[in-house]
């Protein structure tokens, strides 16, 4: 829509029209209600079920994941039987080609880039049709046993807080969180249980506009594989495959579009929603607003 004060109508010049967008305004449509969830590090969208987020908390907890639905409301919370919580940073979600749902954790934070061994931990969704909503740290449900990969940088160590999985070929992706430079993305074969240490494959480095220019918290990848929405603290990034593109790994070339994500005040969590038509966004912190921004094609 164009404005027109009394001089620019007087104006021979032609008026630009305004630039099309592809995201709309960040809306506030809920808050974590569960007192459990007070450092909420990461968020995914299930793919099974639909409306309902997945979360966890930051380094600190112990090794539970927490269903919410948009509202904030709680849905229950799981604990992963064998498996630690040192410093768990992103949660991802797969749809594989049977239709079964799986949880990806990342075990990847390390702020002192001290760790040389990190894992990445996969377990069947629950079902959050039949769970107790009532459920907390003290009286936990229990997911089924988690799988992992576990793997080292091929260059040196990192601190990671974005993991994503891509929704067709199943590779994982983490991308580094930098204060010094661009971050760094590298690529992950989801060969879990296998028992052997992996090398990840680094396939390129990427600068979002904004100082620091690699400090990302959080991604996700399109249910479509078409797109990729990253963040730091406050704002949003997407980045969106060209249509002749020959691999998916061509999308690390484009240059990232901001999105604004509103107010966050510690912004960790971003994943697209069930069917790619908005992006949520969620902040550490106890009760964290659920901020959604709608898609235009």
């Amino acid at each position: 829509m164009a404005f027109f004060s009394a001089c620019s109508m007087q104006s021979t010049k032609a008026i630009p029209p305004a630039v099309a967008t592809r995201f709309g305004k960040p809306t506030v449509i809920g808050t974590i209600k569960s007192r459990d969830i007070d450092e909420g590090s990461g968020v995914a969208a299930s793919k099974c079920h639909q409306g309902v987020l997945w979360t966890h908390n930051d380094s600190g907890d112990d090794a539970f994941i927490y269903a919410v639905d948009l509202s904030g409301e709680s849905l229950g919370t799981w604990e992963v039987p064998n498996v630690e919580n040192i410093d768990w940073e992103d949660i991802a979600e797969f749809k594989d080609a049977t239709g079964k749902c799986l949880i990806y954790i990342g075990e990847t934070g390390d702020n002192k880039s001290r760790r040389q061994e990190h894992a990445v931990y996969r377990i069947s969704e629950p079902d959050t049709t039949h769970s107790d909503p009532d459920s907390d740290r003290k009286h936990p449900q229990q997911t089924g046993a988690a799988e992992a990969i576990r793997f080292v940088y091929p260059d040196y160590n990192q601190n990671a807080e974005t993991l994503m999985v891509h929704p067709t070929t199943g590779d994982i992706y983490i991308l580094t969180k930098r204060v010094s430079g661009p971050a760094g993305v590298y690529r992950l074969k989801p060969t879990f249980n296998n028992g052997a240490v992996v090398k990840l494959e680094k396939v390129a480095e990427l600068s979002v506009p904004a100082i620091p220019n690699g400090l990302l918290t959080g991604g996700d990848i399109s249910p479509d594989g078409k797109s990729v929405v990253l963040c730091d603290y406050t704002q949003g990034y997407e980045l969106r495959l060209q249509v002749d593109a020959a691999n998916f790994d061509a999308i690390w070339q484009q240059t990232p579009e901001p999105v604004d994500l509103g107010k966050r005040e510690h912004g960790e969590g971003i994943t697209y929603n069930m069917d790619g038509t908005s992006i949520l966004a969620t902040s550490e912190g106890k009760r964290s607003p659920i901020i959604e921004v709608k898609l235009f094609k």
